[in-house]
């Protein structure tokens, strides 16, 4: 039993092992997932230590020497922030909606806040001073100005963008939130009631259950298709299309109408008609809510909850690929998986998750503002449009202009940002600016989309220095590959003085390979 470890055993040993925080849900992960063995003894659950330590080993120490041949030696790995849980790299508000491409809250309170080391010779942001996001996407460097009793504007082309920006700073009424979120629940499983696809749901779970415990046992099935004692493919169809029979019995016996008339919309082809009606009822009832503020945040939960309900398999949820109506070999999971038929329980974990969130940011919130504005960064007049929106801020950049810019520009040709979001545009009705986006994937990579991302980004670089100080500082984190940013600072009439090169450990695409991107540091020529 020496060289047994309980999980409690295993957590404490690891956090001590890495040098950060390794919870016992990180280990049962590893179990669940293959990477250790599980050992049973006395119906208690053990791992071995040599297994554990080899295990982290191979992923730890091994990667700072792949990453370093294959990015080079510059890297700095104090800004990896690889000693940081996911709980804390997505602590409160910062987790109200999902979005692609978002940096860490670390990050950004590494360069606005008032620490120096080897690295970062300099205070560069003081209490008080107003920064400006350009392109603000979720509102990450809103919140964390605010933290650092910094002001903050924000701007982004997209007007759902901008809403979850505003979400993230604003102060709610959480007893009215709270009232408006019971009601309505209570209203949903009433509709659900009337109908039978969350029974059915019950049946087929249960149903999934025993055939998930008989032919995908976790984790011993993981672990041998890790071991290559069988072959996944193979034997994932062929149990794939046995359950496929039971499957399609049940939707005959209770009479589940799978597809919609239509798929015109995102709306009508990636959601099973049973979710698509939930949908339906819950936007009904939110438009009957008094409370602007309140209709806002919720329709904020209403769009995380779809996005979680929409008909794919669970590892294309981020890049949808097709549709899926039926049950399915889920490669993630390692069983036969399936298509959600209400949404009552996302529904539910995320308005009790973003009720938590937003008092655990009550309690850091300083007296600053800030604010997202829905525009084009490349022609907006920050004062005048904050003169109708918030006079007060408009009059403090007018006194004491902008110190400077922390941003993270669109990568070229990596990201449709209107398109992530596809569902709430169908659902809330907003405007697409599609065409105004800068660097989108649909323009692809090429020369020409190059070039008008260098103009596009300078653009934005020549309107904001309208309303900044003499001496700014920008920071723009970015994976320039095409070296592009040395052209954008010359066109911004800007010099580089300064690079940080951050490895990217913890991405959430399945491309887990070797990543880096650049925090460039411009200022006047």
């Amino acid at each position: 039993m020496d060289n047994l470890l309980t999980i409690k055993e295993a957590s404490i040993w690891a956090s001590k092992y890495l040098n950060k925080p390794v919870t016992t849900s990180n280990i049962s992960y590893l179990i669940q997932y293959g990477r250790i063995k599980k050992i049973g003894k006395n119906r208690s659950t053990f791992i071995n230590l040599d297994e554990l330590r080899n295990y982290y080993k191979s992923f730890t120490q091994k990667k700072k020497v792949n990453w370093k041949e294959i990015l080079g030696d510059d890297l700095n790995w104090h800004l990896s922030f690889a000693e940081y849980k996911e709980s804390e790299t997505t602590k409160h508000v910062h987790r109200l909606h999902p979005y692609k491409g978002k940096f860490i809250p670390q990050l950004v309170e590494y360069f606005l806040d008032n620490h120096t080391n080897e690295f970062k010779k300099e205070v560069y942001f003081k209490k008080g001073d107003i920064v400006l996001d350009p392109f603000c996407g979720s509102g990450t460097a809103l919140v964390q100005a605010n933290e650092l009793g910094l002001h903050a504007i924000g701007i982004d082309i997209s007007s759902f963008n901008a809403l979850i920006s505003n979400m993230k700073i604003s102060k709610h009424n959480l007893i009215n939130l709270k009232k408006n979120i019971d009601e309505i629940t209570v209203r949903l499983k009433n509709f659900i009631n009337k109908r039978n696809n969350y029974d059915f749901e019950l049946r087929l779970l249960n149903e999934l259950k025993l055939f998930n415990d008989k032919y995908f046992p976790s984790p011993e099935f993981k672990r041998l298709v890790i071991n290559k004692q069988i072959n996944e493919t193979e034997y994932a169809l062929e149990k794939e299309k046995q359950f496929l029979e039971r499957y399609e019995k049940l939707i005959e016996e209770y009479k589940i109408q799978l597809r919609q008339k239509k798929d015109d919309s995102f709306l009508d082809k990636w959601y099973l008609k049973p979710i698509r009606d939930e949908i339906d009822f819950i936007f009904t009832e939110l438009k009957n809510i008094e409370n602007t503020d309140t209709k806002k945040i919720i329709s904020i939960i209403l769009s995380r909850t779809i996005r979680s309900c929409r008909a794919t398999t669970h590892s294309d949820l981020a890049t949808l690929k097709d549709s899926v109506t039926t049950t399915y070999y889920c490669k993630k999971h390692g069983k036969i998986c399936k298509p959600l038929f209400t949404m009552l329980n996302w529904w539910e974990r995320y308005t009790i998750d973003t009720i938590k969130r937003i008092v655990e940011f009550e309690k850091l919130r300083t007296d600053t503002l800030q604010y997202c504005i829905s525009g084009d960064s490349r022609t907006v007049d920050i004062i005048d449009v904050l003169r109708i929106k918030k006079p007060y801020l408009s009059d403090l950049v007018k006194k004491q202009k902008i110190r400077g810019i922390f941003s993270s520009p669109p990568y070229v040709g990596l990201i449709d940002y209107h398109e992530q979001h596809a569902y709430a545009y169908d659902l809330f009705g907003f405007k697409r600016k599609n065409d105004l986006e800068i660097g989108p994937l649909y323009k692809g990579q090429g020369k020409e989309a190059r070039e008008s991302y260098i103009e596009g980004i300078s653009q934005v670089l020549i309107n904001s220095k309208m309303f900044l100080v003499e001496d700014y500082d920008i920071f723009l984190v970015a994976n320039d590959k095409y070296n592009m940013y040395p052209k954008i600072a010359d066109k911004a009439g800007m010099h580089i003085v300064n690079t940080f090169k951050r490895p990217v450990l913890n991405r959430v695409e399945k491309d887990r390979s070797a990543y880096a991107e650049i925090i460039f540091h411009f200022k006047e020529k």
